[in-house]
């Protein structure tokens, strides 16, 4: 029953999927569209002002000692998965649709995420300071480097925008970040003691993107051109993909000669990418009539890889556990 549980969808999932079916039935269009605009370009720029400003400058110099796992863990991220995506488009052309094959890529050059990869290290009894400090140096990197290799690579597939968007990506999420940075000293205590309440408007800033940019790509007829078999190629796609880099970065970190709690830091940190900062950066990047069929395969990933991990993470801990009966000592509580 617990396997099974592990395997449902959580909450957060549950109302992206809510709000996919809503836009689906009551999009907005004409001026309504226009307020919904405004609306997520305001609620991006806030929800990135406040990553900004929870930043732990802390966490950065606590996991720093680890530089090989950094980088074996932002390799992963930035240059393992794009040579995956880029690779499986040269190795298969024709073997998924120009749509996929854009939101396939998409989620190949995004950052990992933070809460997730700490959360599941923790319960896999991993390398817990190394992975926030990986996680953060992922999410640091990622507002600066996803726009720009995005921009330049999808660009030649009729995805990406260009300098223009480029520069949008600037004014609307790293100059917010930025911001946020700077007023830490002042903002940084408050942030930090309200987390669940901004948990809540990090997740609302995201339920409007979607319903945002779903409503756009409805209007433009989303559901006429992506069939059932379209779904099917989507989770295919993203299984291979996450199969692959599980994979590789499970026995990769062996093979580098790290201890099984770094091992775990890099399988959780190395295989994830953030939907928190994917979704916002598309609807910068992409175009309101392709920005629904680029975010679906990364929603479709964000859940695949929670429902994963969080069979690994349990069962690297039932190993933890099993290690320490062998030695005779107890078992830590839950």
């Amino acid at each position: 029953m617990r396997k099974v549980l592990d395997l449902l969808p959580d909450g957060f999932t549950l109302a992206i999927v809510a709000t996919v079916a809503f836009a689906s039935f009551l999009p907005c269009y004409g001026e309504g569209a226009t307020i919904f605009h405004w609306l997520t370009t305001i609620a991006i720029a806030i929800m990135f002002f406040m990553q900004g400003a929870r930043l732990s400058r802390e966490a950065i110099i606590a996991g720093i000692g680890h530089w090989r796992l950094h980088l074996t863990i932002l390799a992963s991220t930035f240059v393992l998965f794009p040579v995956l995506g880029f690779g499986f488009e040269a190795l298969f052309p024709h073997a998924i649709s120009h749509a996929t094959l854009i939101g396939l890529l998409y989620i190949c050059l995004l950052p990992s995420t933070v809460q997730s990869s700490i959360a599941f290290t923790s319960i896999a009894h991993g390398n817990v300071p190394a992975a926030i400090c990986s996680a953060t140096f992922s999410t640091l990197l990622g507002v600066i480097v996803t726009p720009i290799m995005a921009s330049l690579l999808l660009r030649t597939h009729g995805g990406g925008g260009g300098l223009e968007s480029i520069g949008s990506i600037f004014l609307e999420l790293l100059l917010p970040f930025v911001l946020g940075q700077l007023l830490r000293p002042w903002i940084g205590g408050w942030a930090n003691r309200n987390k669940h309440i901004l948990k809540f408007t990090d997740r609302g800033s995201i339920i409007l993107v979607v319903y945002t940019a779903f409503s756009g790509a409805v209007i433009d007829g989303l559901w006429h051109k992506l069939p059932l078999s379209g779904f099917a190629e989507i989770i295919v796609a993203n299984a291979v993909l996450l199969a692959v880099v599980l994979v590789i970065t499970t026995f990769g970190s062996r093979l580098l000669g790290f201890g099984k709690a770094e091992e775990i830091a890099i399988v959780f940190c190395g295989s994830k990418k953030s939907a928190a900062t994917g979704v916002p950066m598309a609807n910068v990047l992409f175009g309101a009539s392709t920005v629904g069929l680029i975010v679906l395969p990364l929603i479709i990933f964000h859940q695949m890889q929670l429902m994963v991990c969080a069979v690994l993470a349990k069962r690297y801990a039932r190993q933890h556990e099993a290690a320490l009966a062998a030695h005779g000592a107890p078992a830590p509580a839950e």
